[in-house]
């Protein structure tokens, strides 16, 4: 599974639109729907942020 596809799934998982997401985390709507496509990644600070908000390692 790659990073894009655990973050779709924990997302919809916790009920969590895209623009939801990205501003918990404090980016936009269409970073989130670039990390979910393989089109980026994010920085080291936002997966600590992501791992947080889905309590994963």
């Amino acid at each position: 599974m790659t990073f894009g596809e655990k973050l779709f799934k924990l997302r919809k998982e916790k009920g969590f639109s895209q623009e939801a997401l990205a501003e918990q985390i404090g980016t936009t709507r269409q970073a989130i729907s670039k990390w979910e496509n393989k089109q980026g990644f994010p920085e080291t600070e936002k997966l600590l942020q992501l791992s947080n908000i889905f309590e994963i390692t």
